[in-house]
């Protein structure tokens, strides 16, 4: 009867344990120099800024939040092994940014989850530009 008990228990607890929704888009590029995150406050990127060496590489982004009408659900780009080259961010509007030369190798950064949004954007720089770029996705407390 005891073990009966224990094993409900355990099922019940499991049951009620939260779903997890954090994912991570694994960076691509070469990837030297400094490492560098850039997050929105309360967790939600609402809006952001890319800087190019004139008809060339990524140079900066900047993210920031605001009032929540519209979040970043995808970011896709092309990279080559020693910059970021081209950045398309997506918004739950379906609106766009283009930014960048559609040069080398591609990647595409989305959730798993179709709840989730852009958190957190990671990777590394070298003074000159962004050398690689990963994505971090989950579901915000707005959003449940």
């Amino acid at each position: 009867m005891i073990s009966f008990l224990i094993v409900a228990v355990l099922c019940t607890s499991c049951l009620a344990a939260p779903m997890m929704s954090y994912c991570y888009s694994p960076s691509v590029g070469g990837g030297s120099g400094t490492s560098f995150s850039t997050e929105g406050a309360n967790g939600t990127i609402t809006a952001i800024r890319v800087w190019e060496a004139s008809g060339s590489y990524i140079t900066g982004i900047q993210v920031r939040n605001g009032a929540i009408w519209e979040t970043i659900v995808q970011v896709s780009g092309k990279y080559h092994s020693n910059y970021v080259y081209h950045m398309y961010v997506v918004t739950s509007r379906g609106r766009f940014l283009v930014v960048g030369q559609p040069t080398a190798l591609s990647f595409n950064f989305y959730p798993v989850d179709p709840k989730a949004e852009l958190i957190l954007l990671s990777g590394r720089f070298n003074g000159a530009g962004i050398t690689s770029l990963g994505a971090h996705w989950d579901v915000t407390m707005d959003q449940n």
